[in-house]
């Protein structure tokens, strides 16, 4: 399974939404995200790839 397949559609929009939602919380949209990411499993690269498409 590729990379870009390991998170459901769902999970890639949740991971978004949960970066916009909480942006306001820290310092940089990069900090938010570099919080987020481990959280969701997945690393920071990736989740900004998520927000910048919104999902």
């Amino acid at each position: 399974m590729s990379n870009s397949n390991k998170f459901s559609l769902e999970v890639r929009e949740r991971a978004a939404r949960i970066v916009q939602e909480h942006r306001g919380e820290y310092p940089s949209l990069w900090a938010a995200i570099e919080s987020i990411a481990p959280k969701i499993g997945c690393v920071p690269q990736t989740l900004t790839e998520w927000v910048k498409r919104g999902g």
